[in-house]
């Protein structure tokens, strides 16, 4: 930073499992895949470490160079509206947010104790995914039960995937500052978790997720939005408690529940093609939630001059965005089916006759939480 150049990036995947994978990529070299167990992300993490100052394969001559590390977070509760340093009392409060986002908050805060543990006196910065949607007003984050439940314990819809939804619908009006000066912009952010946003003037005035992101559209275990009366019948039918049920919702649902297949949207497209009728419906199901969502956000925009594609499934599927766009077909929507199958990268998919301008937009998380902590840190 300034620059927001890339030195280095890299994944580890398949952490806890005998097989777990690293990859470390610097510009100009080759890309280095280590196959070392990684019990737990305190390995993973100092695997990062050891790749960033090793002597043929890093970047950094000593650690001191790090002047911060930056971490996504993905719910903030109404205590955070924007990024933050960890300090002791920041770090208390991200404890209490963990009942709000059990599959994610833990081990957001895992990261930032491994870190702090691991690299002593370098300054934390937490990035929130909920922050960017603290611009929607009341009548689009109040849930109608007893208020007392808002005032008291927080209970309304907070949205999620902010760091995302943010940097396209950026990238966004800025492809079309030639034909609209305030575009108003539906970002879709689909992958195994998938939200969107209904975006206007750079703010967030509306999203599909809600108080955890359970809710919303269908995803790959997730159920999204169902009648809470299925709680109870499930907890009845099953004799399991809430937190069986929870499971079923956040792990056993989607587009997996429906198919009996896979969460992976690659093996869906591979099964109906093979003439699976229940991925088939999945797959119907999944774009048809999207449209819907789409359909409902435009309220809170006025209008919708562009539409914007990103992340696993919305950068890589044009079947997909297909299906999408063919729901949405009653707003003058119309895809180059050219431009829509073939090629990657940023770029434009819509037909020249379309009413409504259609972008597929390579989201970059990384880059904005890198510009988020390098703000915060400018002001220590």
């Amino acid at each position: 930073m300034p620059e927001s150049a890339v030195l280095a990036n890299g994944q580890a995947d398949r952490i806890g499992q005998t097989e777990a994978l690293f990859r470390h990529d610097v510009k100009g070299r080759e890309t280095f895949l280590d196959k070392t167990p990684l019990r737990n992300h305190r390995e993973a993490v100092q695997a990062l470490l050891t790749y960033l100052v090793d002597r043929r394969r890093g970047i950094l001559s000593d650690m001191s160079e790090i002047g911060g590390v930056g971490h996504r977070v993905v719910h903030g509760d109404e205590h955070f509206r924007m990024s933050v340093v960890v300090d002791a009392a920041a770090r208390e409060i991200l404890e209490s947010t963990q009942k709000l986002a059990p599959l994610h908050n833990p081990p957001n805060l895992m990261g930032i104790d491994v870190c702090t543990k691991l690299m002593p006196g370098v300054p934390q910065v937490a990035v929130f995914d909920t922050a960017f949607h603290q611009t929607m007003p009341a009548h689009a984050f109040t849930y109608a039960i007893p208020y007392r439940y808002y005032t008291e314990d927080h209970v309304r819809r907070y949205g999620f995937h902010g760091t995302s939804h943010r940097y396209v619908a950026r990238r966004t009006a800025e492809l079309l500052r030639d034909k609209t000066a305030a575009p108003r912009i539906i970002t879709c952010h689909l992958g195994a978790g998938s939200s969107l946003c209904a975006v206007a003037g750079d703010q967030s005035m509306d999203t599909s997720m809600g108080f955890t992101p359970l809710s919303g559209l269908v995803m790959g275990t997730r159920s999204g939005d169902i009648d809470p009366a299925v709680v109870s019948f499930i907890m009845e039918k099953e004799g399991c408690s809430m937190a069986g049920v929870m499971e079923i919702l956040n792990r056993q649902s989607g587009v997996l529940g429906i198919s009996g297949v896979s969460p992976d949207f690659r093996d869906l497209e591979k099964a109906a093609a093979e003439g699976h009728e229940r991925a088939r419906l999945a797959l119907a199901v999944f774009a048809y939630s999207v449209a819907r969502g789409v359909g409902s956000l435009i309220p809170a925009i006025d209008g919708l001059d562009a539409l914007a594609f990103t992340a696993g499934i919305g950068e890589h599927s044009p079947q997909m965005r297909q299906r999408i766009c063919a729901f949405l077909s009653w707003l003058g929507i119309v895809l180059n089916e050219d431009k829509n199958g073939d090629g990657d990268g940023e770029r434009v998919i819509s037909a020249r006759e379309s009413k409504i301008n259609v972008f597929v937009i390579p989201t970059d998380e990384e880059k904005m939480i890198a510009e988020e902590s390098w703000a915060v840190l400018r002001q220590q």
